[in-house]
């Protein structure tokens, strides 16, 4: 018979929140690998994304989803479907706060939608790095526990890793005895295009102000792989010819810049030479367009050579060195 330190456990943790608390900052911290782009930006997160992390204790699959949020277009309800989605049967919830703010309306909806799902929940309270005294956990703690009575009250800070480890042996004291849902090496449900094109738009978002950073959407048309060289193009896409002229920028220096960090960053992601073309295209509204939308679903995205009949003109070339 086998003794109780081989028992193994699994389980899907979903990561909720209000946007900008740092949930993707936490499943990179989790999992130990960047798999959802971080920015200062709220909304960044549009898609619900798993993060795997196997240990000799057993595996938890982490699901970030976007920040809970009022929509208003398209994209917004589509974020929201997201949220759902990767709630229905999860074995624990992971609500995630600003340890600096007290609760407000929002995290209160936030609450509400966790009670209905009848199921464990932590509240984890984030940027404690950021606190001037841990003495002012305790109104928070206390402001939560008003509202609902959560299984665990775990403090941390994923941007310095301050008692992650504590959090996972926690969720692990809580999962059910399982066999590992994906391989030891699975460590996200990305396809690598998907991956790629958030790495693009994260620097969209990080080298653009005011409205253009939620207007952009960035989709994979070209991909072309050997042992040593990465070939990628890809289309930004964005709602207004004066958004285009912003994300260009004069003489093409706004997208040399985000051409030139996002290749430095798919070339470290994926172990090797990376020759990137962008293309900028205007889509009106397309927050609004459902058909749109749909086809950003990293889960509809297919492998395959660009068709050179659908290729947008006039490639920004951002593969050769600097």
């Amino acid at each position: 018979m086998e003794g109780e330190e081989n028992i193994k456990k699994a389980g899907f943790v979903v990561i909720l929140g209000r946007p900008n608390v740092g949930k993707s900052t936490l499943l990179n911290r989790l999992v130990g690998s960047k798999l959802a782009i971080v920015t200062p930006k709220p909304q960044t997160t549009r898609d619900a994304i798993q993060g795997v992390l196997t240990r000799s204790e057993g595996q938890i699959v982490f699901v970030d989803s976007p920040g809970i949020h009022e929509p208003s277009l398209e994209l917004g309800r589509r974020m929201m479907s997201e949220v759902r989605r990767a709630t229905s049967g999860c074995h624990l919830v992971l609500l995630v706060v600003d340890a600096n703010k007290l609760a407000q309306i929002g995290d209160y909806t936030v609450i509400d939608m966790v009670k209905e799902l009848k199921t464990k929940v932590f509240l984890v309270l984030n940027k404690v790095d950021l606190l001037k005294s841990k003495e002012q956990l305790l109104p928070q703690i206390e402001q939560y526990q008003q509202r609902y009575e959560f299984d665990e009250y775990i403090p941390l800070s994923a941007q310095l890793g301050q008692n992650a480890e504590e959090l996972i042996r926690t969720i692990f004291r809580y999962l059910p005895e399982s066999p590992a849902y994906y391989p030891d090496d699975y460590i996200t449900d990305q396809p690598e295009r998907f991956l790629a094109s958030e790495m693009i738009r994260e620097q969209i978002i990080l080298e653009t102000q005011q409205e253009v950073p939620h207007s952009t959407a960035v989709m994979i048309d070209g991909w072309e792989e050997t042992e040593k060289l990465l070939r990628m193009a890809a289309t930004i896409y964005t709602e207004r010819d004066s958004q285009k002229a912003i994300l260009i920028g004069k003489k093409g220096a706004k997208m040399k810049a985000i051409g030139i960090k996002a290749r430095k960053q798919l070339e470290d992601r994926f172990g090797k030479q990376v020759y990137l073309e962008l293309f900028v295209k205007v889509q009106p509204r397309w927050r609004d367009q459902a058909g749109f939308i749909k086809s950003l679903d990293f889960r509809s995205i297919s492998s395959g050579d660009i068709d050179d009949d659908d290729a947008p003109d006039a490639p920004l070339d951002f593969g050769g060195d600097e």
